[in-house]
């Protein structure tokens, strides 16, 4: 099917209009979505916010972009905001323009016969909605695992049950659980009398391997907020919502797509790792940094599997106190290691300060930089493992290259990606869990790169990346593009 063009009932090329939010790790995953879809014969509009905005000299001159022009409030772009308070923001700026946008597509290309669908960005509600009233089939671009998805369409029904939010003792963390979990597969009751720790290491029947501790939750935020966020996700799926659509692979994550079709009655196709898709040529990736490719070379000096790649990610943010402790568990563990300290890597600093002495500690076996090009340095033999924050790209581009992890979730999904990792998939280790101490930081990285567990894991990383490598050669993405042909 690549490369031959597919027809609509007019004799001309279907067009597909996509829509992300204007992050790093959502805006990636949709470009090579668009790339692919070109690919298979049909025309491509991308439809993006003036914020972040896709260069389109970077891409392939058979894909239009087109800006909604929004106008977006301050907590949208600020690096101060948190990721709950920029995706509520970025909902209620997009909605408007993104409607008026698409009503314009198709008063110019003839209405339904021109557009087939709308790909929108899988948090983005207000577009699925905008969408649907205008008369356009929407697929929801899921840019977490179907896991992580699953748990999110618990939680309304949770909410309405009178179950969530619940604070725990941790106010520290702010994790909030519920004393009972109702889902299609049983009832599951944490007793009133269990001590809070223990509830939050209760295992949560039906979403397996998953505990009260591992589900979504991001700390700190008013928990009606995040709960009313959740429910607008779920709702908007469940009404205007014809197909999901997850950069996953069936391999690793049969089970959750199988129940996901089962919940809401829909397709979901796992079209992942779409980088893999795209060969050795993918489109450029979006990205907020410059990456500092002299990394590329401090690395060509290293030995095979040495080095240990340490990155939190474009969004994720430590306290200062966790940042020093991560330094100086670095320094502790003997280990040579690339590390990605971006603008705003801690809170409230604008290019965090490394610790004094730390440099000096390290000079002859770290590595710091501002950003990596990240594919390229998990591809790179002389990395051994990889220090992540488990968001879904960088575990997918960890997981695709045979690198085993240490794991240290922020917030949201990665939580949930976290424990698959570490209990399901077998392929990395916590750096600690709740709390980042240089002791446990320094064992864990040993053990990792050096120890049995380290090894064990490696073997399971490269069973997975043969079975990525497998699911890039499958037929799933020609079955998305035979579904948005028929609607």
């Amino acid at each position: 099917m690549a490369g031959r063009e597919q027809h609509g009932d007019g004799g001309h090329r279907r067009r597909v209009v996509l829509f992300s939010l204007p992050f790093h790790g959502h805006l990636n995953p949709m470009l090579k979505l668009a790339a692919l879809l070109r690919a298979r014969g049909l025309a491509v509009t991308v439809l993006h916010t003036c914020f972040n905005a896709p260069d389109p000299a970077r891409h392939h001159p058979e894909l239009a972009f087109v800006p909604i022009h929004e106008t977006l409030p301050g907590e949208a772009t600020s690096p101060d905001s948190d990721i709950l308070r920029k995706l509520l923001a970025l909902n209620a700026a997009c909605e408007a323009p993104f409607r008026a946008a698409l009503a314009s597509l198709l008063l110019r290309g003839g209405g339904r016969q021109d557009v087939a669908c709308a790909v929108v960005d899988g948090q983005c509600y207000a577009a699925m909605r905008a969408a649907g009233e205008l008369g356009v089939p929407a697929l929801a671009l899921r840019t977490d695992s179907a896991a992580a998805f699953r748990n999110m369409l618990a939680w309304p029904r949770l909410r309405d049950a009178g179950y969530v939010p619940i604070k725990g003792k941790q106010a520290k963390s702010n994790l909030f659980f519920p004393p009972h979990w109702i889902l299609d597969l049983g009832v599951h009751e944490l007793a009133a009398n269990v001590p809070a720790e223990e509830q939050l290491d209760e295992p949560v029947p039906g979403l397996e391997p998953l505990r009260v501790r591992d589900l979504i939750r991001v700390d700190g935020r008013d928990t009606d907020e995040h709960c009313s966020f959740v429910a607008s996700v779920a709702g908007a799926v469940r009404a205007s919502v014809s197909g999901i659509v997850i950069n996953t692979f069936e391999a690793i994550e049969a089970a959750e797509l199988a129940k996901i079709q089962r919940e809401l009655s829909l397709p979901a196709f796992a079209v992942g790792p779409l980088h893999l898709l795209l060969g050795r040529t993918p489109p450029a990736e979006q990205s907020l940094h410059e990456p500092d490719r002299g990394c590329l070379a401090w690395l060509d000096a290293r030995p095979p599997r040495s080095v240990l790649y340490v990155s939190l990610g474009s969004l994720a943010r430590v306290d200062r106190g966790a940042f020093e402790e991560m330094a100086w568990g670095l320094a502790g563990s003997g280990v040579p290691f690339l590390w990605v300290v971006q603008p705003g890597s801690e809170a409230g600093d604008e290019a965090p300060p490394l610790p004094d002495g730390f440099e000096e500690e390290v000079r002859d076996r770290g590595e710091i930089v501002k950003w990596a090009p990240q594919r390229e340095v998990l591809a790179h033999a002389a990395i051994g493992v990889f220090w992540t924050h488990c968001g879904w790209n960088s575990t997918l581009e960890s997981i695709c290259e045979g690198v085993p992890m240490l794991v240290q979730p922020c917030f949201a999904d990665q939580m949930v990606t976290a424990r698959y990792v570490t209990h399901k998939w077998g392929v990395g280790l916590e750096v600690g869990e709740e709390v980042v101490e240089r002791g446990m930081v320094a064992k864990a990285v040993r053990e990792a790169m050096a120890g049995d567990g380290g090894a064990r894991m490696r073997e399971r990383a490269h069973r997975l990346q043969m079975q990525a490598s497998a699911a890039a050669t499958s037929s799933a993405m020609d079955g998305l593009v035979r579904f948005i042909l028929s609607l």
